[in-house]
């Protein structure tokens, strides 16, 4: 076996032959091949020399750290390098030589042209031949497989596939005519994203590939329906940013999901100031084991606070969370702590001893349905009762800010949870305007989040992997969606802008039908309507058709940041808070009819939907 000093030396004799010929080579050129035996002394004297820099510029120039089989822009760089300090040495020598007849200027271009040629050609050959015998047996293997986008994305995962057994490159597409008919390392770009269904027919390839890591979700969107309508599997690879920057390599495809489908533009958030409010504070989020409230915890992390008080009522659920930490951010100090919003003992002792300067406010029952019935009295005691006693203690034990995570379902509520949100809400609006306190209360109201617990889609998958039905409650419903992550920045951003009191209202884009939402699940599972259907269910208790975002009577004003809107709800009276906790109090338990009742008297905008 060669070892790596042997192949290093055997490199370095190729290159000082590739010197001496580029020097006799542009001698043979300059004389039309006839030996000029009048230079041969100074030819052999000068050659010796310029061999002795060349073997100096190429360690100076590190040819030797690269290897052959993958050889490439750096090196040929190197090279380039060890080229021009052997040919300024060249340029001294002609200067100095003083014998007669002169030596040809023509050496000083010919000599660097034929030793770029010589070395350059070398390498690229060698690599050229050990691919093909590395992996030119696996050009015709593999699936047949269409990559979407010629850009620098698809150029990486091309090189990829040629050395991977499993796939089969037939052919690219992109939606830039200019790349129209020219080839990417040897594979022809067919034309655009449009040609899509005729190219996958063409070639009987059942998948494709989307290299347009850079892409709007629209485009991404529009070319993962045209190959699921194809009958195709879609595959998409890493973010651009992951690419460059080396965290992901571009093997590393995986299935196109829902999220990508449904995905928006990244977030941009102001970092300086969400971290003069967070760095070295310690900050208390309730339901910190829940979707938002641990995707908070995360995003709290990056600004380094001073610790993170991790309130949960699930035990495990707050062990993930924990977990998280222990593994992925060690030196961040959390305190893990089980407990009840609506347990005013509780709260005391933890505000008394941690006493936090930032309060997330995340926990809730948050499932329409299930609070419903049977349920509307625990849903008034936790989203409401629970909300004034951490607010309440928030304020007595100082606490900078308060930040109440509500939801879309507020606005003009038609359901219990909704109603008790806005209750919520109007809480803190009240405390904020109570001239004894002290806390800025900030409210941040936003729509479904893709993958939280309980959420649409985790349900639609598990129906599919079951073999269906999917079930869609009517065929009108729609909702807005957004990612957690993204969630909990703008969460974050409105916070530390916040001056109090302001209800900020996110931006949700625009809303999703269900049921195409359950089409696009079936089809990038594989399956066609015909082999997983969908049933429609109606309506459930206390559900609507339409979320809304903006209540009727309120008005928004724009904020410096573009997802960030600032709603203007209608005053609350002074007799509110007095009035609510007395209605709180009473032991219970109350029935149904008689929560909605109490509902409807703090929230008259709260119609309860009849089914």
């Amino acid at each position: 076996m060669i070892t790596r000093y042997t192949r290093t030396t055997l490199v370095f004799l190729f290159d000082l032959f590739a010197a001496v010929a580029a020097w006799v080579g542009g001698f043979l050129l300059r004389f039309n091949f006839e030996w000029p035996t009048h230079y041969t002394g100074r030819l052999l004297l000068i050659g010796a020399a310029l061999v002795g820099v060349h073997a100096v510029a190429c360690r100076v120039a590190g040819l030797y750290r690269g290897m052959w089989v993958f050889a490439s822009l750096p090196d040929l760089k190197r090279v380039l390098k060890a080229i021009a300090i052997s040919t300024l040495a060249l340029i001294a020598l002609i200067a100095v030589e003083r014998g007669s007849p002169a030596l040809p200027r023509s050496l000083i271009a010919l000599y660097p042209m034929l030793l770029l040629l010589i070395m350059g050609g070398g390498r690229a050959a060698w690599r050229m031949w050990k691919e093909h015998m590395l992996y030119g047996d696996l050009i015709a293997t593999g699936k047949p497989v269409v990559v979407v986008g010629a850009g620098t994305g698809g150029a990486m995962l091309v090189r990829e596939l040629e050395r991977s057994p499993d796939w089969r490159v037939v052919a690219l597409l992109d939606d830039n005519p200019d790349k129209w008919g020219l080839e990417l390392n040897g594979h022809r770009v067919a034309g655009g994203v449009q040609s899509l269904p005729e190219v996958l027919k063409e070639h009987r390839a059942k998948h494709v590939i989307l290299a347009m890591p850079s892409a709007a979700s629209d485009a991404l969107k529009r070319a993962t329906d045209l190959a699921v309508r194809a009958g195709a599997q879609v595959f998409t690879v890493p973010g651009l940013e992951d690419l460059m920057g080396g965290k992901v390599a571009i093997n590393a495809m995986r299935p196109v999901d829902i999220e990508d489908l449904l995905g928006r533009d990244p977030v941009k958030i102001d970092s300086a100031h969400v971290q003069r409010m967070v760095t070295n504070k310690t900050v208390l989020i309730t339901g910190a084991g829940g979707s938002i409230g641990s995707e908070l915890c995360r995003q709290l992390a990056r600004f380094t606070p001073a610790q993170l008080v991790l309130l949960e009522n699930s035990e495990f659920a707050l062990y993930n969370t924990e977990q998280w930490f222990r593994s992925r951010r060690p030196e961040i100090k959390i305190v893990p702590l089980v407990g009840d919003v609506k347990d005013a003992a509780r709260l005391k002792d933890i505000f008394s001893t941690w006493t936090p300067q930032l309060v997330f406010h995340a926990a809730a029952y948050k499932h329409v349905p299930l609070m419903e019935v049977d349920n509307a009295w625990q849903a008034v005691r936790n989203n409401v009762l629970g909300t004034l006693l951490v607010a309440k203690h928030a304020q007595h034990f100082g606490a900078e800010r308060f930040v109440l995570i509500s939801t879309d379902k507020a606005v003009n509520p038609t359901n219990v949870m909704g109603a008790t949100k806005r209750l919520a809400e109007m809480i803190c609006e009240a405390l904020h305007c109570a001239a004894t306190c002290s806390t800025q209360m900030e409210m941040v109201r936003f729509g479904n989040v893709l993958g939280s617990t309980g959420s649409v889609i985790p349900k639609f998958a598990e129906q599919i992997a079951r073999g269906g039905p999917v079930t869609v409650t009517h065929p009108e419903i729609n909702r807005y969606f957004m990612s957690i992550p993204e969630a909990a920045q703008l969460v974050l951003q409105a916070a530390a802008m916040g001056q109090g009191g302001e209800v900020f209202v996110l931006d949700m884009g625009e809303p999703v039908k269900i049921v195409d939402l359950a089409r696009n699940m079936i089809r990038l599972s594989g399956y066609t309507e015909d082999e997983i259907r969908i049933e429609f269910t109606g309506l459930r208790p206390g559900e609507k058709l339409y979320e809304e975002l903006l209540a009727d009577a309120e008005e928004t004003r724009e904020t410096p940041h573009p997802k960030l809107r600032i709603a203007r709800s209608r005053p609350v009276a002074e007799s509110f808070l007095d009035e609510l906790t007395q209605w709180l109090s009473q032991p219970g338990p109350v029935s149904d009819d008689d929560v909605r009742t109490g509902l409807k008297r703090w929230v008259p905008e709260y119609e309860p939907a009849r089914h």
